[in-house]
């Protein structure tokens, strides 16, 4: 696997891995970004994503049952290499609350992974502490913006999940 950390990116993927972190790109991405990624995913079929474009970081497509509706609902999110599978931070842009897909996964911990041409299904369990703590470590090398995300969350503590081949 190529090498993902944020000093190795060239300064387009670098320019834009800083501006999501931003409050302004905060703002602008989390209300449009799953759709951009929607209509990349689909372009691709399900090999890319807008997020994965823009900065350089292959993005994991993640279909999940949902909480409430029992509906699909696919997310394209940056996932971070776990002897298990994949690790996913749960960080929302920092925001307040939990993003949807956590609550998917805390309801229907059984979800399809798609990362480049490979997908598999999973299960998904909430990181221990002490995970959580080594999987945010391994993340803020290839994304610095989570800490940015983690000081707007506030009293929310940003999760990560661990999803496991089945």
């Amino acid at each position: 696997m190529a090498d993902l950390s944020f000093d190795h990116a060239n300064a387009f993927h670098r320019f834009m891995r800083s501006f999501a972190a931003t409050k302004a790109g905060g703002a602008f991405l989390r209300p449009t970004a799953h759709h951009l990624d929607r209509v990349m995913t689909k372009v691709t079929g399900g090999r890319s994503s807008f997020a994965g474009l823009v900065t350089g970081v292959p993005a994991v497509i993640l279909t999940t049952t949902g909480a409430k509706s029992g509906e699909p609902r696919t997310v394209a999110l940056y996932g971070i290499p776990h002897p298990d599978g994949v690790a996913l931070i749960a960080s929302n842009f920092g925001g307040a609350k939990h993003p949807a897909w956590y609550h998917n996964l805390k309801a229907h911990p059984q979800a399809t992974v798609s990362i480049g041409r490979d997908t598999w299904q999973g299960t998904a369990r909430l990181a221990s502490p002490g995970e959580r703590d080594e999987i945010w470590a391994n993340g803020l090398k290839m994304y610095p913006g989570w800490s940015n995300y983690e000081a707007r969350a506030g009293d929310r503590r940003i999760e990560a999940f661990i999803l496991s081949r089945n």
